[in-house]
């Protein structure tokens, strides 16, 4: 470890502690004018060596690229009428969808724009697409990005979850970077002036100025329902666009006034929700199976060949880095990732090796797990013990690593049967994996809420989040022949 003692370490990781340092408005160089003819030219052509290597390192950090013709049109041509309207309308941004659940957007002086397919799915038309879009543009438009240079840097990802007791630096094939870019977050005034010009260029574009409202009253609903998630429950930083952007009734309040400079509310511009609606209905929603995905305590990944399921009681959530669960108690807790491990070397052998502090040697021993060679062990801190398994899979090796705060018989006998659902996944099971995706359906006239909301594969709270997702409050009815958003496969 780079620094402390392992009771130390046990203290920054507790559970689902660490934080990503994540920011949602990000810049890294100056603005600069594009002379390029319409349409600019590709991405890769107008970066330099250095600005492709982090766009590169950004996209893979967010899943990659997502690809959907249709949506991809529908946002750029947002992007064009917000260009045109807006005080520079002689800068040119490229889009890309990244494929991430996340909520996020940030547009880098470059001409970089990048949103999330998780944001998209949130937003219920295009006035408020634009809203959030027009914000970051201003950013650029405003040049913050020369007064916060200087607080630009790489980041390291920190895992969350023991990972700082973990001295080895591959994580394998869960893993595809150790870092993001460090997209700091800016000041409180320079927010609200984003904000400001951000919903007159919006305005001046024809769209709805109220967008931003209502974006950032659903992002607050977003976040009080992952409030009692897991990851929300033990403190960590959000990693997402409310990072930087509360839903604060001041922060709301700000943006309702600066709307009304340009519409009243009985009479705002275009919401386009039609259109909207037409783009992103298919669009990938949570996790990618591509990537792994959770159900409930079962976490597949079809693509790598295997599933596990986590204890009683625990909540799952996939990362870049790991697979990350916790209880409802936030008392016990559980990471699994891979590394590689050379095969001379005995999976016992590995586990005493040091990667962690605090392993009881006596307690080693190897084993089989559904056919696969294992290892486990225990190790204690002041704060946190650890049941760890080592378990071989092809060329990797996966860490599934359980943490708790008082390691009972009875908990570390749920370990071991959690451990033992580790196995691999047949072809036929792989085949048959489809991903959710939002799904734009009609109501009819007995349509309710409660019965659009019933057919939303989701783990919980369906109702809530139907009415998340399609900006409704308790109590509302749906209208008759309107279009709204459900999640199934």
């Amino acid at each position: 470890m780079a620094t402390g003692t392992f009771a130390g370490a046990l203290l920054r990781a507790c559970a689902l502690g660490g934080a990503l340092l994540l920011g949602a408005c990000a810049a890294l160089n100056e603005p600069r004018s594009a002379s390029a003819p319409t349409p600019p030219p590709r991405l890769e052509e107008q970066l330099t060596p250095a600005q492709r290597q982090e766009h590169e390192r950004l996209v893979a950090s967010y899943g990659g690229a997502y690809t959907d013709p249709k949506l991809q049109k529908q946002i750029e041509e947002v992007v064009a009428r917000l260009v045109a309207a807006s005080e520079r309308p002689d800068l040119h941004y490229r889009v890309t969808i990244l494929n991430s659940p996340a909520v996020n957007a940030f547009a880098l002086p470059n001409g970089s724009l990048y949103v999330t397919r998780g944001l998209l799915a949130l937003a219920s038309d295009n006035s408020e697409l634009a809203s959030v879009l027009a914000h970051e543009m201003a950013h650029v438009i405003a040049n913050h990005a020369a007064t916060r240079e200087d607080q630009m840097k790489q980041a390291v990802l920190v895992s969350r979850v023991i990972s700082d007791v973990v001295n080895d630096s591959d994580l394998g094939a869960l893993a595809l970077a150790k870092s993001r870019i460090s997209l700091a977050s800016f000041s409180r005034g320079q927010e609200l002036e984003a904000d400001a010009i951000g919903v007159g260029i919006s305005a001046r574009a024809g769209f709805d100025p109220y967008g931003a409202e209502r974006f950032l009253t659903t992002m607050g609903r977003q976040a009080s329902i992952r409030s009692t998630s897991m990851s929300q429950s033990a403190g960590t930083e959000a990693t997402d666009f409310l990072a930087s952007h509360p839903a604060t009734p001041e922060r709301i309040s700000i943006v309702m006034a600066n709307a009304r400079e340009y519409a009243a509310p009985n009479k705002p511009g275009e919401r386009e929700r039609g259109p909207y609606l037409t783009a992103i209905d298919g669009l990938v929603y949570g996790d990618d199976p591509k990537e792994g995905f959770v159900r409930g305590r079962r976490f597949f990944h079809p693509k790598l060949g295997f599933t596990f399921t986590a204890p009683e009681g625990f909540t799952l959530e996939n990362t870049s880095q790991a697979v990350l669960g916790a209880s409802g108690s936030g008392r016990e807790a559980l990471r699994l990732d891979a590394v590689r491990v050379a095969g001379d070397q005995s999976l016992a052998q590995y586990l005493s090796s040091g990667w962690i502090e605090g392993v009881e040697i006596s307690t080693v021993e190897s084993l089989v797990l559904n056919g696969f060679p294992a290892a486990t062990a225990v190790a204690r801190g002041e704060q946190w013990s650890f049941r760890m398994f080592a378990i071989r899979f092809g060329s990797d090796v996966y860490r599934l690593i359980f943490a708790a705060r008082q390691l009972t018989p009875e908990l570390d006998r749920s370990f071991r049967e959690a451990a033992e659902t580790f196995r691999r996944v047949s072809i036929e099971e792989a085949d048959n994996v489809k991903p959710l995706r939002l799904r734009v359906v009609t109501a009819g006239l007995t349509d309710t809420p409660e019965k659009l909301a019933g057919k939303m594969d989701v783990q919980d709270k369906a109702l809530e989040r139907f009415l998340i997702l399609n900006g409704l409050s308790r109590g509302d009815k749906l209208a008759y022949g309107e279009r709204y958003k459900i999640v199934a496969e």
